[in-house]
């Protein structure tokens, strides 16, 4: 299923993060985290202006004292169940129980208010085996779900009017897909993912997978690195080059242009560059164009030799032997690795 973006212009998200004993405390901070750089990180980190959509994490628990979580590690609650806010998503993280008990009976208060946020038009996610307590809340009767491949034993014990679905990583389910689990804790990026592209657009999904490395890091870190942020300066004469290069980066000889441009002499010109930017000429140059050629491998189904073409390079051979020097990887494997990204 395709993720469809919702206008950049509506206001932010509101994301509940449910808060029990029995949940990991580092699934919640980590989806936290996540969250909370929608639409802010990639600009931080790039100078990259983008719009879109931002998602307020909340931490939700019966109270706002510190919960002491099974695994020993403290949990933080910043909202009552109790006060009185309606939420666009609730999210369970996955649960473990070392008392011997089950879920069945479990989160009394907890059931009562996600069934009321569902009521209300929440969408209600689980990572893991918090899909238990999705069924607990009966939101999971007679649809699919999945879960930990090590719980379906007990879940088909307990929830067996559950459509359980073990094999599959994510499972968007119900009325308008406003149900979703994902199997297995470290599906928790998946989530994420299917998440921010469904609110903001594939685009921005990507960029949070290329911010926090999510996928397959087999190749390092340089696939998912972008163009780093040039230094900031007050040079008008640079400052005019660069902005003329962003519109013309596929010219033929750009450094020698980007000179006339400046009116300064050709070797002036770069040493100044240089100096201002933190780039030479052609370094700069050569960034923006992998640049954007990554953004046509992950939008677009143009064949590579003239997604070369287009930004700049006659020889596809010249410019297969850049992507790979800079990205660690082809331009196919790049293509295979983003462009799935947050379609779902």
């Amino acid at each position: 299923m395709h993720c469809m973006p919702v206008p950049a212009s509506s206001r932010d998200i509101s994301v509940s993060l449910i808060a029990v004993p029995e949940v990991s405390a580092a699934i919640v901070y980590s989806l936290h985290e996540v969250f909370t750089c929608v639409g802010t990180a990639w600009e931080m980190l790039t100078g990259q202006q983008i719009k879109t959509r931002l998602f307020t994490p909340r931490i939700v628990g019966r109270a706002t004292e510190p919960i002491r979580t099974t695994f020993n590690a403290t949990l933080v609650p910043d909202h009552k169940l109790s006060e009185d806010h309606r939420t666009d998503v609730v999210i369970v993280g996955d649960l473990y129980f070392n008392d011997g008990g089950g879920p069945i009976g479990r989160w009394k208060e907890e059931v009562a208010w996600i069934q009321g946020q569902y009521e209300q038009g929440a969408i209600v996610c689980s990572v893991c085996t918090g899909s238990m307590m999705l069924a607990e809340a009966g939101l999971l009767d007679n649809k699919e779900a999945t879960s930990h491949w090590g719980a379906v034993g007990a879940f088909e014990h307990c929830y067996p009017q559950v459509l359980l679905r073990p094999d599959r990583i994510l499972v968007p389910s119900g009325l308008e897909h406003r149900l979703i689990t994902s199997g297995g804790s470290a599906s928790w990026n998946e989530l994420a993912l299917y998440l921010v592209a469904r609110f903001c657009g594939d685009e921005e999904a990507r960029r949070i997978a290329k911010i926090f490395l999510f996928g397959d890091r087999n190749d390092g870190q340089l696939p998912f690195a972008a163009m780093a942020r040039p230094r900031q300066h007050e040079d008008a004469v640079v400052a005019k080059t660069q902005e003329w290069i962003a519109e013309n980066y596929a010219v033929t000889n750009p450094v020698a242009r980007m000179a006339e441009q400046s009116g300064l002499t050709p070797r002036t010109f770069k040493r100044r560059f240089a100096g201002t930017t933190g780039y030479t000429p052609l370094d700069y140059v050569q960034s923006l164009r992998i640049e954007e050629a990554k953004q046509m491998l992950e939008t677009t189904g143009d064949a590579i030799d003239d997604i070369a073409a287009l930004v700049g390079y006659d020889e596809p051979s010249s410019f297969r032997r850049l992507f790979k020097r800079t990205t660690g990887i082809t331009p196919h494997q790049y293509r295979v690795r983003f462009k799935g990204i947050g379609t779902g």
